[in-house]
């Protein structure tokens, strides 16, 4: 984006940012949130999206195939999530605490088996070109988008009717809401949090692959720069909806896109301010979800953090 385009093309910057760096937000707010309305808290999903975007960039450069690099970096995820679910159903476990394990072991995994894949470039995904009417180059990529950023508004949709209307989510939601409940009425509580625990893993890992076959499309130690904890954050002020979800993923999306948006049209003044958006905006709704107004709005009751 140069600087003839001005505040315009600052504008659109950050919008053509917001689609590409919420899609990572998306699919772990959503695996977080399938997971939490069981009643259970997985904090290890940043090591998740790390895992899932090394094994994903590993896959889709020793087979040519990007797609199915994303489906490795989603089964891995799922295996992630099972790891989690299994240690968690022993005797005087505490999710939180498995979390922050499973978070340190999966980005040092990570790091250690990825190490042969920071150099080599891997077939990345490809995009749908909405920016085609435009004559500036800057305008088109800022509004290329990728497939997985369309199925994940799709999935967000499909969580929500499956969730609010369907009995395997009414299932899920009385696991997470009551679990003397969900036993009375036969229902395993082992078994459902275990399959919610999976599938989040699942999209975790998906999310992770996006980071490195497309945006910023490589694989390095420092891809994350902490989206999958921020991702568990978002959950909370999204009040466990997978709609609004999608929402608040677009805001941290733009608050990460603001300061490369910026120095794009030549505003280099405190740049790295800037680039501190997402962080502060997670502080900040972390603040206003704990205020006594609107601490754990919405939470379900088995949730290990609301009791």
């Amino acid at each position: 984006m140069n600087g003839e385009l001005g505040a315009w093309g600052a504008m659109i910057a950050v919008v053509g940012g917001a689609i590409r760096v919420s899609t990572p937000y998306l699919y772990v707010s959503l695996g977080e949130t399938l997971t939490e309305k069981s009643g259970r808290v997985n904090l290890g999903l940043e090591g998740t999206l790390v895992m899932g975007a090394m094994s994903g960039y590993a896959i889709a450069y020793l087979t040519g195939s990007p797609w199915l690099g994303v489906l490795v970096a989603g089964a891995i995820g799922a295996g992630f999530g099972l790891l989690h679910a299994v240690v968690c159903s022993l005797p005087r476990v505490n999710d939180i605490a498995v979390g922050i394990a499973l978070f340190l072991f999966g980005t040092g995994l990570a790091f250690f088996l990825g190490k042969p894949y920071i150099q080599p470039s891997a077939p990345r995904l490809h995009h749908l070109a909405l920016g085609w009417w435009s004559a500036s180059p800057q305008i088109r990529v800022a509004l290329e988008i990728n497939a997985l950023f369309v199925a994940g508004i799709v999935l967000a949709l499909a969580l929500r009717f499956i969730l609010a209307g369907t009995r395997w989510g009414l299932v899920v939601r009385t696991v997470g809401d009551n679990a003397d409940a969900a036993r009375a009425l036969g229902y395993s509580l082992r078994g459902v949090r275990t399959l919610a625990t999976m599938a989040g893993g699942f999209l975790a890992g998906v999310g992770g692959s996006f980071l490195s076959l497309y945006y910023p499309g490589t694989w390095n130690e420092g891809l994350s720069s902490g989206q999958g904890l921020m991702a568990i954050a978002l959950v909370i002020f999204a009040r466990w909806n997978p709609i609004h979800c999608f929402w608040v993923s677009l805001l941290f999306g733009a608050a990460t896109a603001l300061g490369p948006a910026l120095q794009s049209i030549g505003y280099t003044s405190n740049y790295y301010l800037f680039n501190a958006a997402p962080y502060v905006l997670t502080l900040g709704l972390l603040v206003w979800s704990s205020s006594p107004r609107h601490a754990l709005l919405g939470a379900p009751s088995e949730l290990t953090i609301s009791k």
